[in-house]
């Protein structure tokens, strides 16, 4: 099997060398039998997907060039948060590539448990994504208790002048581009003034 490298150090952190991680990482990978396709390092925070060598760690994935990807700990994959971290997971399966972490060995896509593991961390996202939900529903809540006003505030529109526009032969986009509004609200103005 070919296996890559994924290792990050934040430069937040003094200090720190990635050095360390990749030297038992290649040896876990030797005991494995994996020949090593890549090592991605990626010396930045993990708080975003905004990093060189993982968005080309992804690329390499879906071009299948490796079968799994080991990597020392989750948040040396990601510390973007328990949902979008789950989410990259899921993105390597869905590539074929199954993927290892060291420091937590029993937790992998490539054992006999891989499906029970796969199914475990799919519902721990699908609930990740339900607690999201219930925080923003309360948060909304709690605003349109203080009695503000939620959406897109009200566009400003003059009826008589869209209309005077039409009667003088504006195209529908000229009058949208003329009023900065939107082609669709223009047509309302003058749909229901017809009425």
């Amino acid at each position: 099997m070919n296996c890559s490298i994924y290792a990050r150090v934040s430069t937040r952190d003094k200090g720190q060398d990635f050095t360390n991680q990749l030297l038992a990482l290649r040896e876990f990978a030797a005991k494995q039998g994996w020949l090593i396709y890549h090592e991605y390092v990626d010396q930045v925070t993990g708080s975003t997907d905004e990093r060189p060598q993982f968005q080309q760690m992804f690329q390499d994935a879906s071009q299948r060039k490796f079968d799994v990807l080991l990597f020392w700990s989750l948040d040396r994959l990601s510390r973007e948060g328990v949902l979008e971290t789950l989410q990259h997971l899921q993105r390597l399966t869905s590539h074929g590539v199954a993927w290892r972490w060291f420091t937590e060995q029993y937790l992998d896509s490539t054992g006999i448990f891989r499906e029970a593991v796969i199914g475990i961390l799919a519902a721990i996202a699908k609930q990740e994504r339900v607690r999201l939900a219930e925080r923003t529903r309360a948060g909304l809540e709690r605003v349109r208790r203080e009695g503000k006003k939620l959406g897109r505030p009200e566009a400003k529109v003059d009826a008589g002048m869209i209309r005077r526009m039409r009667e003088d032969g504006m195209s529908w986009s000229e009058i949208a581009r003329s009023t900065r509004l939107s082609r669709g609200t223009v047509q309302r103005v003058c749909s229901k003034a017809a009425t």
